[in-house]
């Protein structure tokens, strides 16, 4: 076990970037309002080399973080690069579109006296929960439940992830084509490391407003879940069987949305409802394509 045993170590913060000033600049806010001592923890932007440019980033950070600048594409090889300029304890991990609560980084390290590493609660935001679309209602009910992910399927989202840099430096860094959450978490717990729940280590990330941004993120999923059974007949297998049960999957999951405490209306409710059913049975589509395709 690589437990954390000083109460307060030194925290490097990595946030990966692309192209998303705005968002960039409200997690930075909430970085700046920890309650964690300002000096025992430092902030890393890494940047996968916006089309804005490297200056229109720092002007955006304004000393509140430092930047490196990743070229090879993608959130993982980000998050590498923003690691091997880390000089922290501990490596507590964001996504530049979320907003953490005041309390992340001391109620993350302090979940590291516990577990080896933890991921931490993740809060759905909108603009207005009277006005949900109908994408905003249905990520209301389904997205980001990380305790389920922890808990039951062993893995943390790497929008809320804390763990010593000396269990990264060990497991390696993340992968590029997977569902990379899931195979650091499992390739971690698989060398050694116990992974845990930290309930009250908090950060909000905003809900897909429409279709179009929900078939983008379960096509991302899709094919990099599918990458993890690359080579393994039997995990092909279970994928068959898995997307069979996606139309009915639909039906049982109904009952979450109509006993969501998240939803307001029985309008909110219909609109869950909905785009439920047409993502289980464009997913099973997706799904049965990337089968017999072979991708």
């Amino acid at each position: 076990m690589t437990a954390v045993r000083a109460s307060t170590p030194k925290v490097s913060v990595i946030v990966p970037h692309y192209h998303d000033l705005d968002g960039l600049a409200l997690c930075l806010a909430s970085l700046g309002r920890q309650t964690y001592p300002k000096d025992r923890f430092e902030v890393i932007v890494a940047d996968n080399a916006s089309p804005e440019g490297a200056s229109a980033v720092e002007a955006v950070i304004a000393e509140r973080a430092h930047l490196v600048v990743v070229p090879e594409k993608g959130a993982g090889p980000a998050r590498n690069g923003g690691v091997a300029a880390a000089s922290g304890e501990v490596l507590a991990f964001i996504d530049s579109d979320c907003v953490a609560e005041p309390a992340w980084i001391e109620e993350g390290v302090r979940s590291l006296q516990s577990f080896d590493f933890v991921g931490g609660r993740i809060r759905v935001l909108v603009a207005d929960p009277a006005q949900l679309t109908p994408a905003e209602a249905f990520e209301r009910v389904f997205a980001f439940n990380n305790r389920a992910y922890v808990e039951r399927q062993h893995f943390t989202v790497t929008a809320n992830l804390f763990c010593p840099r000396t269990l990264f430096d060990r497991a390696g860094g993340f992968k590029t084509g997977v569902s990379e959450d899931v195979e650091w978490s499992r390739r971690a717990q698989a060398t050694g490391f116990s992974l845990g729940y930290a309930p009250l280590a908090v950060v909000g990330h905003p809900a897909r407003r429409s279709w179009a941004e929900l078939v983008g993120k379960w096509k991302r999923i899709n094919a990099e879940t599918w990458g993890l059974s690359a080579g393994e007949p039997a995990r092909r297998l279970r994928w068959l069987a898995w997307t069979l049960l996606l139309p009915a999957s639909a039906v049982v999951h109904t009952a979450k949305v109509l006993a969501s405490p998240d939803l307001n209306s029985a309008s909110q409710r219909l609109a869950a409802i909905s785009v439920l059913f047409r993502l289980r049975f464009w997913r099973f589509g997706d799904s049965l394509r990337l089968l017999f395709s072979g991708a």
